[in-house]
């Protein structure tokens, strides 16, 4: 469904997105070049935003597409050799251009499940080859060298995961009525929704970096889990400046605050409450054991190998580079539907990062500095995989530096009103 005519939802609706991607989630300036990702089937939505960069002044826009059946063409064919080489050459010019004030765009929206019949050795393999390829890139993501932004589009193939009850073109509507909202352009002026929820997120931010917490001590059926945060972590959330000095939003939607654990100073046990899908496998019922950072035990009740193997990846992946709160009342956890999609299930509850921290959640003096962030207990690794870990039954308290407890979410909200 790559033409107008075909979809089953008001096409629109992808005018709004991707007004909204270029104004809001970018902010794109004049002169300035971008390159989109995207899967071949999101063609509706990457016209448009293509169109929406021109007319915003952009230099040259580059577009990078991705096909299901290309993909799996490896999986069934490749030698074994392929299996560890990845185009590292492309994730080099792409970290060259970002360097060089490039924009960055993410459309997400493919099968979570596309891999879900390949074998987890082959998939882990080919998935460390890309990661170890396109280090370089993310490095400038993670970063936040430049402004950059993920949003989604229904898929049909995704819609269908998610609603596999509904025929394919009732279950695509269905996802884009909720994607839409989400993502709040549902409504008469959709940028100026995007303000103000951005400036309630900012409000968060800015009363837990007040409190500048040592650590968050987590409680919940199944988790008993110390965090400590790293010396001189800052809290983010919403829009912010990257390096090159633009203020943008990376999610669409988003409705996470997040910041920098320490990686050497997590103890405790902590158990998932929504599946990680990863590399096409569904990792469902995880549970951990951390002991000074590091995850010690692991199991899961489904796709326990693959989640193991995502655990060896290299010396951080066992760590966490990332702590986010999301209220459970969050529109995408009351929707009750699971996305099988990181963007979406991760703002609908309180999620933990396995992996490569973001380097703008530390103090200004920290967060340029590689070594600096290295000594402030900030984690590095190929991978960065979010996993959900809030409910309604999750307490969450702060602890200062003075040893006082600040009570931050009680019930899975927050324990305060701002």
């Amino acid at each position: 469904m790559t033409k107008d005519e075909d979809l089953p939802f008001d096409p629109k609706m992808l005018d709004k997105m991707a007004r909204v991607c270029i104004k809001f989630g970018l902010n794109l300036q004049h002169g300035q070049d971008l390159i989109i990702t995207s899967t071949v089937e999101s063609l509706p939505l990457v016209r448009r935003i293509s169109e929406e960069a021109y007319k915003a002044g952009a230099g040259v826009v580059t577009t990078i597409l991705s096909d299901e059946e290309l993909s799996l063409a490896k999986y069934r064919y490749g030698s074994e050799e392929s299996f560890d080489k990845a185009p590292d050459w492309i994730f080099n010019g792409m970290a060259e251009a970002f360097g060089n004030n490039t924009a960055r765009l993410a459309i997400s929206g493919d099968n979570p499940m596309l891999l879900s019949g390949q074998n987890p050795e082959v998939v882990s393999r080919v998935g460390k080859a890309m990661s170890i390829a396109s280090k370089p890139a993310m490095e400038k993501i993670t970063n936040f060298e430049t402004n950059w932004n993920i949003v989604s589009y229904p898929g049909s193939k995704w819609a269908k995961q998610v609603f596999p009850e509904l025929s394919e073109d009732d279950a695509v509507r269905k996802l884009a009525e909720v994607i839409f909202s989400a993502s709040r352009i549902d409504g008469e002026n959709p940028l100026e929704d995007l303000n103000i929820h951005h400036e309630q997120l900012k409000k968060r931010q800015e009363w837990l970096n007040e409190y500048s917490f040592k650590s968050l001590h987590y409680n919940a059926p199944g988790t008993d889990l110390m965090i400590g945060l790293a010396d001189g972590h800052a809290w983010k959330g919403g829009a912010s400046m990257a390096k090159n000095g633009i203020i943008c939003s990376p999610n669409i939607p988003t409705e996470e605050v997040f910041t920098t654990p320490h990686a050497y100073r997590v103890d405790g046990i902590v158990k998932a409450t929504k599946p990680l899908v990863h590399r096409g496998t569904l990792i469902d019922g995880i549970e951990v054991r951390f002991e000074k950072g590091e995850i010690v035990e692991a199991k899961a009740t489904e796709g326990e190998e693959v989640f193991l193997q995502l655990l060896d990846t290299d010396s951080g992946s066992r760590r966490l580079g990332e702590v986010a709160l999301v209220p459970h009342s969050s529109p995408i956890s009351q929707s009750g539907i699971l996305f099988y999609n990181t963007l979406y299930d991760e703002n609908a509850a309180c999620h933990i990062a396995l992996g490569q921290c973001y380097s703008k959640c530390f103090r200004e003096e920290i967060t340029a500095n590689p070594k600096a962030i290295e000594a402030s207990g900030g984690n590095s690794s190929m991978i960065h995989v979010d996993w959900m870990i809030g409910c309604d039954e999750l307490d969450i308290d702060g602890i200062t530096s003075d040893g006082t407890i600040v009570p931050v979410f009680r019930n899975g909200e927050w324990a305060n009103e701002i």
